[in-house]
């Protein structure tokens, strides 16, 4: 093959496939290519990847025979493991980012500081317990491996139209080296996130599921652009895991 041909199509998605991987993950998969959006369509399949671990993690420690409440912290752990808690340090920037008080590069310094404030950690608190306890809420196992599986991959590929459609906070970081994914890889991961999250949960449940978790991220990414003028990588983290979060409590919920 020249240099000037494509590379067959199978290549180029397991490419995009191994890329999406490396990234949102620790686990040492060789292969992909240096654009993150390019990508982009493949973020829900990775994310039920992580859903799926941390589903049969709770399901092995309820055969073990741990309380729920026990199984599902053990769950969120394998997750932020298999994940290096990539999506909860972003949470926690966003988190005193959007709490400070200042103008948009104030709160744009307080994102990059090392440490963790007191939004940071109140949010990092919260929301684990949320999920936690919406784990623990649906208890049965099968269900709790369908719940976690499509809202890894719904909270994944709801980063994708807010890359999308939105321009980046700063000029440089994590979200302007990830570049823009196109309308077509947009959409894309949408449809496969929503066929993931039926096949996990059933139509019902994925529809309410995908509603709060759609708004949810639609408020994170409009209060972004409200305070910072655009997303960062931090941004996504929070989108990430809030819209997690609200998937994981329809479904506690619903069943």
């Amino acid at each position: 093959m020249t240099e000037h041909e494509a590379p067959p199509k199978g290549d180029s998605r397991w490419a995009d496939l191994a890329t999406a991987a490396r990234f949102f993950t620790t686990a040492p998969i060789p292969g992909g290519h240096s654009r993150l959006a390019d990508a982009a369509w493949a973020f829900g399949v990775i994310g039920a990847g992580v859903g799926a671990l941390a589903g049969l993690t709770y399901a092995i420690a309820d055969g073990l025979g741990l309380h729920h409440l026990l199984a599902a912290i053990l769950a969120v752990a394998a997750a932020a493991v298999l994940t290096g808690a990539l999506h909860e340090d972003g949470l926690a920037d966003a988190a005193d980012a959007l709490g400070v008080r200042g103008d948009r590069e104030c709160r744009l310094a307080a994102m990059r500081e090392s440490g963790v404030g007191a939004y940071g950690v109140l949010a990092l608190v919260l929301v684990t317990l949320g999920r936690v306890g919406a784990i623990a809420a649906i208890a049965d196992p099968l269900a709790v491996l369908g719940a976690l599986l499509a809202a890894g991959a719904v909270s994944r590929a709801a980063l994708v139209p807010i890359m999308q459609a939105q321009s980046p906070a700063r000029t440089d970081g994590l979200a302007a080296g990830a570049g823009q994914p196109s309308a077509n890889g947009a959409t894309i991961a949408v449809a496969i996130a929503a066929i993931l999250a039926v096949i996990g949960t059933g139509p019902l449940t994925a529809i309410a599921g995908l509603i709060v978790a759609g708004l949810a991220a639609y408020g994170i990414a409009h209060l972004a652009r409200r305070l910072l003028g655009g997303h960062t990588g931090d941004v996504l983290g929070a989108v990430q895991q809030i819209s997690e979060l609200v998937f994981l409590m329809a479904v506690s919920a619903i069943l």
